[in-house]
């Protein structure tokens, strides 16, 4: 009862912190010292996964040496099947068991034994929050159940901290761009300057910008950012063939190229390393003159806030068109009456 209890005041501290603090390491730090202090461990250590290199990186850590918190991240196919099918991982004799990586650096650690949990955020696995003691132990059901409730808590830290981080992002890039579309009436210049910015700011593979040529049958390269020259001259684009709704001023979002039909290019977007493509149509007073594609290097659903940004920004890019298209045309008019008034100076 008394370990009951410990297990309560430990999870109601780190409760009661949410409530105090918006600093996400502050909070990881303090769930990995609680599972330490109520768990009689020797240290804790919480990783978050990247999906890019397939391995864990550690963003929290109390306990453990340098020289063995740089031994190596986890890597994650063996780990994350564990923990689907069991809910943790349980590691009596550490040094020995095959599960494991670097076994020397745990021994020459005085690492014993290890309990690893998973840390969710919308019902994914992106972390794991690992447990380290120097005797050997069989956890019990009320330790792991504890330690696994210190991951939920770490899950809506890191949910919480990165909605606040894509919100703050997401506004710092439209205000960005909107500036440097009221700067410029080079219409290269802007096009080039989005796909840029929106590229390094949401981490995507490439972005391209694709317009309508006149007959609204192919989609041009006006465009380009993150991809390779043979990508970009792969062929025409289709309007009819190539994810056609767009044209028809639908957002459409292709989860997975490689099983997705309405891909044009298949095989050659998949040897580009593309997995994900979300695609946003461009229009001026309701005509799609164009599409936006954002290409991305892993498997993502792109939430409703990204989407809304990219709509949004899309929506500006085509103003920007129609801004230089007019001045454009004011510019044709004015040298043509002012050689018309110069050609008629006899009347002054």
């Amino acid at each position: 009862m008394t370990k009951k209890v410990g297990f309560f005041k430990s999870f109601c501290k780190v409760s009661r912190a949410f409530g105090t603090t918006l600093n996400k390491e502050e909070l990881l730090e303090l769930i990995v010292q609680n599972a330490i202090d109520t768990m009689g461990g020797k240290a804790a250590c919480l990783f978050l996964a990247d999906k890019k290199k397939d391995i864990f990186q550690p963003v929290a850590q109390k306990g453990l040496s340098e020289n063995y918190f740089h031994a190596g991240p986890l890597h994650t196919k063996a780990i994350i099947k564990t923990l689907l099918e069991k809910g943790f991982l349980a590691i009596k004799d550490a040094t020995t068991d095959s599960r494991m990586d670097n076994l020397e650096a745990k021994k020459a650690e005085g690492i014993a034994s290890i309990l690893a949990v998973p840390v969710r955020g919308r019902n994914k696995v992106i972390g794991v929050l690992t447990l380290y003691t120097d005797t050997q132990r069989d956890f019990g059901k009320d330790e792991i159940n504890f330690l696994a409730a210190l991951a939920e808590q770490g899950g809506i830290a890191i949910g919480h901290a990165r909605l606040l981080d894509r919100i703050r992002k997401n506004s710092m890039l439209f205000l960005d761009l909107a500036s440097s579309i009221n700067s410029s009436l080079d219409i290269k210049v802007i096009l080039h300057n989005m796909t840029a910015e929106i590229c390094e700011a949401l981490n995507m593979k490439g972005v391209t910008i694709r317009l309508l040529d006149e007959k609204r049958e192919t989609l041009n390269l006006v465009a380009s950012y993150g991809l390779s020259e043979e990508f970009l001259v792969k062929g025409p684009i289709s309007a009819k063939r190539s994810i056609a709704r767009v044209v028809e001023g639908e957002t459409v979002i292709i989860e997975d190229v490689a099983t997705d039909k309405r891909i044009q290019y298949r095989e050659k977007t998949l040897n580009e390393g593309i997995v994900s493509i979300l695609c946003v149509p461009m229009k001026s007073r309701e005509k799609v003159i164009g599409v936006m594609r954002l290409f991305s290097a892993v498997k993502r659903k792109f939430p409703e806030d990204i989407v809304m940004l990219i709509n949004a920004l899309a929506h500006t890019g085509s103003m920007a068109i129609q801004n230089a298209s007019l001045y454009l045309s004011l510019k044709e008019d004015m040298e043509s009456l002012e050689k018309d008034i110069w050609s008629h100076r006899s009347w002054f």
